[in-house]
């Protein structure tokens, strides 16, 4: 027999018959990411890179953070990442290197601080196993702050050096052989 139908009954009849092939799954993702960076300001360059972060347990599902360091962005008070931690976050945590820039206050010491933490998985006794230079002391000091509140409870030690002389006596005078 033949079968009567209407334009629009045809063309949802195709649609219904075909499969989403891979690439246009691949697409429609790719579409949806554009569309989440654009709408949070995110601008970025480079071949291959991971998928921004919406929240800040996504963290905890996709990356597997330190339940502690969890814990203690909770305990801060941060709900939802910036646009700059959005980003910045797992791709650091892919190991990529990264030149970012955002305005002040916009969240950039915690997008660097989850994933140092991350990255040194425990604490050990080796001496200096992360070093973060910082052009002023008071950025130096807001860091060094923002770094001891991730960090609590986790056993890492965060130290500020600021001086040459001070760190000899701090940690003693082969300290700079040592370290």
């Amino acid at each position: 027999g033949i079968k009567w139908m209407s334009s629009l009954e045809a063309k949802f009849e195709d649609a219904k018959d075909k499969k989403p092939t891979a690439e246009k799954l691949e697409r429609l993702r790719r579409e949806k990411i554009n569309r989440f960076r654009n709408r949070h300001k995110i601008s970025i360059q480079g071949t291959d890179l991971p998928d921004p972060i919406a929240t800040f347990d996504q963290l905890q599902k996709e990356y597997k953070i330190h339940p502690k360091i969890m814990e203690n962005i909770q305990a801060a008070g941060f709900q939802v990442p910036t646009p700059i931690q959005m980003q910045a976050i797992p791709v650091m945590l892919h190991g990529r290197e990264l030149l970012a820039s955002a305005p002040t206050g916009s969240g950039k010491t915690l997008a660097f601080c989850i994933p140092l933490l991350t990255h040194l998985k425990q604490p050990r006794n080796k001496g200096f196993r992360a070093l973060i230079i910082s052009p002023t002391r008071e950025l130096a000091s807001q860091t060094h702050r923002e770094l001891v509140k991730l960090a609590e409870g986790t056993g890492f030690r965060v130290h500020m050096i600021h001086k040459a002389a001070e760190a000899a006596k701090k940690f003693g005078p082969k300290s700079s052989k040592k370290f």
